[in-house]
Order: structure tokens, then C-alpha cells, then sequence
């Protein structure tokens, strides 16, 4: 599958372990998607159609309702890149 460069910019801060928060309405509907680098920092371009094409591509999960983090299917499809270093220990 093709991942484009701005869903291939979240993934790499996703990969240095930021996370993605989904933002909900009171009925439970997700309105909203943020992505945090490490940092704490608000990732610009990453918005809810860039979130749903990632988990369509499999590429990102969450684990009992926490915010999404890439697993390693994305970490493979990733090109690789001097500051993107992590190890497999997380997995």
C-alpha cells in the first residue's frame, strides 16, 4: 500500500513515540484527532481523514481505549530515517 507523505510525517512521530488522541462529542462520535510528538508538541496536518487512513492501512492501534500508537506493520512500511530509532523491546 502507498502511504502518502503527510500520513508518512505522522508515522514517524508516531514512531519516536508520540500518540494520537481522538476527541469525542457526548454521544461517544469521534469529532477530532490530535497528534502528539514525544514532546508533548500538536503534530500540524494530522486530522481526523489522515487518522481513519491509517487504521484503514493497519498501521496504528490502540490498546484498551488508550491513544493510538504505530505497531510494527507501520514501523516496517516506514522509510527509514537517521532520527527515527526505536527498538523492537515494545512490542
Amino acid at each position: 500500500m502507498n502511504i502518502s507523505r503527510a500520513e508518512q510525517r505522522t508515522l514517524h512521530a508516531l514512531a519516536q513515540g508520540g500518540r494520537i488522541l481522538l476527541e469525542r462529542d457526548e454521544q461517544g462520535r469521534i469529532i477530532a484527532a490530535r497528534c502528539f510528538t514525544r514532546e508533548g508538541w500538536v503534530l500540524d496536518g494530522c486530522d481526523l481523514e489522515q487518522w481513519r487512513s491509517l487504521k484503514r492501512k493497519g498501521v496504528i492501534k490502540s490498546r484498551n481505549g488508550g491513544p493510538y500508537v504505530v505497531n510494527r506493520d507501520g514501523l516496517t512500511r516506514l522509510r527509514s530515517q537517521l532520527d527515527n530509532r526505536t527498538s523492537g523491546r515494545g512490542f
